[in-house]
């Protein structure tokens, strides 16, 4: 009954809210002298703090309609490529002469945990400028009807290799955060399969992979509690009248609130923050707190097998580290991977996932021939840090295209196309020898050299 009171609370709001606009509109109103004055800001400031913090954010847009490749601006457009019940996936389209050569293409698998894609807007940002990128765009699982089925991590799974299926040949793959688990099973699935459709290259970046390594709080909650916790004390079912009534989900309010607890004086204090650039009419300020908090507090639900089959399987089990990790009931091997190339990418101070968690993918993937695996850990960042911002733009993301142009400089090097000819994984393992070798230069970049 907990989700019923939530959205009954939200609904009795709702008068309260929207006379609370309507003074935030009195009382900032040019028009108005009062607006003029710190008097009247602050009734402003005040009702639009209380506005803000009892409302639900909406899904926000990715919003992106131009990028920069290297001195002309170029026009962006979102198209949705291939679509089921649980996920779009859209192509953010370049508008590009048709003499240019062709970019590879880049599928990001974004976290299913609590936020919406659009939280990796940095992320596509910056990648659109290298790359034909292409995003999951998970659906809000509140929104799905009951009729259409279930989804748990093997669906997650399936989806992952169905698209690769759909984006062919010369496609490179980026999980962040959550999804490194499922990214890295589908593709051990699909080298285990001989797969010609495995991708070039996976970047899997402050993924969850071995969280026994360096343990965060989030870790040891999930270890401590056991899987029968969390089935007793955070499933619920949607209430009426959304299109998913009676599905069992994880609410994305509560996971949203497990996040903000870990650093609540911060957020109290980015609170008192806005509320006094509002008053002292700060535009620009009070403006950054809105794209972040817009973006921030728009949360989705999960739908309840796949939040209790992840939480199980990657941090009460540690099925993938430890061997046992299955798929459809058979077992996920890591080391059928031989072709497809490695990157792992984590932050100094991660508080999510802890350092060592996604490198410890390199310990799993055996053989994957040395020069073409690389792992970067970036100084002074956090888990939010790995994929958007200053640093993620500046030292990230160089390494990452670099990485992926080495590979595919080097298949191109060796004469051959690699959907047609690759060895199969259930050869023996190929020898260094008759292997692309990535530059030397690039090893060194994509690892901190």
């Amino acid at each position: 009954m907990y989700y019923q009171f939530y959205e009954l609370n939200h609904a009795a709001l709702q008068p309260a809210r929207a006379f609370a606009d309507a003074v935030k509109l009195l009382y900032s109103n040019p028009l108005n002298p009062m607006s003029h004055t710190p008097i009247g800001r602050t009734i402003a400031a005040g009702a639009e703090m209380f506005e803000r913090t009892t409302r639900r954010y909406g899904k926000p847009s990715f919003g992106i309609t131009e990028t920069k490749i290297g001195f002309d601006k170029v026009a962006v457009s979102e198209r949705v490529v291939w679509k089921k019940p649980f996920c779009n996936l859209i192509h953010f389209e370049r508008d590009l002469p048709k003499t240019r050569k062709a970019d590879p293409k880049l599928l990001i698998v974004a976290p299913m945990s609590g936020h919406y894609a659009t939280l990796l807007r940095g992320t596509v940002e910056s990648m659109v400028q290298h790359a034909e990128v292409y995003i999951t765009d998970w659906t809000d699982a509140r929104m799905v009807p009951v009729a259409e089925g279930r989804f748990d991590l093997d669906d997650y799974v399936d989806y992952v290799i169905e698209m690769l299926h759909h984006l062919g040949p010369d496609t490179h793959v980026m999980a962040v955060c959550q999804p490194s688990v499922p990214v890295l099973s589908a593709v051990s699935i699909m080298e285990a399969r001989g797969d010609r459709l495995a991708p070039a290259s996976m970047t899997l970046m402050g993924g969850p992979i071995d969280t026994r390594r360096n343990p965060t709080a989030v870790n040891k909650l999930a270890e401590e509690k056991g899987i029968e916790w969390f089935r007793d004390n955070v499933i619920m079912q949607v209430p009426w009248p959304e299109p998913g009534f009676m599905r069992n989900v994880y609410p994305g309010f509560l996971q949203l609130s497990g996040f903000m607890s870990m650093n609540l004086d911060r957020h109290i204090i980015a609170h008192k923050d806005f509320y006094m650039h509002l008053v002292k009419d700060d535009g620009d300020s009070a403006e950054k707190h809105r794209d972040f908090y817009d973006e921030y507090l728009a949360v989705m639900d999960l739908t309840a097998e796949f939040y209790l089959q992840t939480v199980d399987t990657v941090f009460v089990k540690h099925a993938l580290p430890n061997g046992t990790m299955r798929h459809r009931g058979d077992l996920v091997d890591p080391t059928a991977i031989r072709n497809v190339a490695l990157l792992t990418v984590e932050g100094e101070n991660d508080d999510i996932s802890g350092i060592g968690q996604t490198q410890a993918a390199h310990d799993l993937c055996v053989n994957i021939p040395d020069d073409m695996r690389a792992h970067y850990m970036q100084p002074k960042v956090g888990h939010y840090g790995v994929f958007n911002g200053s640093r993620f733009r500046s030292e990230i993301v160089p390494r990452i295209v670099d990485f992926m142009a080495s590979i595919r400089a080097a298949e191109s090097a060796s004469g051959r196309n690699r959907a047609s000819s690759l060895p199969r994984a259930d050869q023996p393992k190929t020898s260094s020898a008759t292997r692309p070798t990535v530059p030397t230069t690039s090893r060194q970049m994509a690892k901190g050299v």
